[in-house]
């Protein structure tokens, strides 16, 4: 890429290119939300003095990520009310098992205590609707992440918050939608409603859905795809059975659908390189699924 290239965003850029959305979201089988009220610098966690002592987030971090969690900050949208109130949530987003627990700590230190294996706190079935809106990470979460939240909380006041770096920064305006672990990418170029709307029918919004958070990248372009070949959108539906490498570099993906056994078999490409976030420097290529086969079969 020349040096002397006019800077674009790179939200923009992943659209010229036509940077596809299945697959590309993290992995993150279990989260661990805190509400950090304020603003927040490049880590929500280890850069934003004003509203967490670092040390206090580094110790945060390292006791969530090794307790097999992935942090993330939330913060009501719109308020800036100094350090606020150390609310939390537990959420599990692993098929089957997803749930939420919520609690409240009068200190920040005390979450250093929370336990972590869903003893504690209250559980909840509200969805959890995060939008990521980390501008300091990159500027295009925070130009396209905001352009959604007021629709979306005017449709689902209570459930909205604008979180910190979900991954995937190209796809701005992403979210998240818990506990089920939905990632959603290109949403200001959506109706953010509908994909709501549809989520509290149980379904998912194909066009959009990046892939799920408890699953791998191949797993998420073999629902996507049969999805698309079976037009079944339910979110309780298609979870893998098995993944397992084929010949030729080849994945072979098994999934259920209601007794069902549904073959996808992918190969795994890589693209030509691209800067990935407006921060990068570097260009590299970055791994993607393409769909050789999908086949429906009933179980022997």
């Amino acid at each position: 890429m020349s040096t002397t290239a006019a800077w674009r965003p790179c939200s923009d850029n992943a659209r010229d290119r036509g940077d596809t959305l299945p697959g590309s979201g993290s992995r993150g089988d279990r989260w661990f939300l805190v509400e950090l009220a304020g603003s927040w610098g490049p880590s929500a966690f280890l850069d934003s003095p004003s509203v967490l002592d670092p040390v206090l987030g580094g110790a945060l971090v390292r006791r969530i990520e090794g307790a097999g969690f992935r942090p993330l900050a939330v913060r009501e949208p719109g308020r800036r009310r100094g350090r606020g109130r150390w609310r939390w949530a537990s959420v599990d987003a692993r098929p089957g098992y997803e749930s939420v627990h919520r609690g409240e700590v009068s200190d920040a230190a005390d979450l250093l205590d929370v336990p972590l294996d869903g003893s504690s706190g209250i559980a909840s079935t509200e969805t959890i609707v995060a939008v990521c809106t980390h501008g300091r990470h990159d500027r295009c979460c925070a130009v396209r992440g905001r352009t959604i939240l007021a629709p979306a909380v005017a449709a689902y006041p209570g459930e909205v918050w604008e979180c910190s770096h979900l991954g995937g920064d190209r796809f701005a305006g992403t979210m998240i939608v818990l506990p089920h672990g939905l990632y959603y990418g290109n949403v200001d170029d959506a109706d953010v409603v509908r994909i709501l709307r549809r989520h509290h029918d149980g379904l998912v919004t194909p066009e959009f859905l990046r892939g799920r958070s408890a699953l791998s990248g191949a797993v998420q372009v073999a629902q996507h795809a049969a999805r698309t070949v079976l037009q079944d959108f339910a979110i309780d539906t298609l979870h893998p059975l098995s993944e397992a490498p084929g010949p030729d570099g080849r994945r072979e993906v098994l999934l259920d659908h209601h007794g069902d056994t549904v073959e996808v078999v992918l190969r795994e490409t890589r693209s030509a390189p691209i800067l990935t976030t407006c921060h990068a420097r570097v260009a590299g290529p970055v791994r993607t699924h393409e769909v050789l086969s999908v086949r429906p079969s009933r179980p022997s």
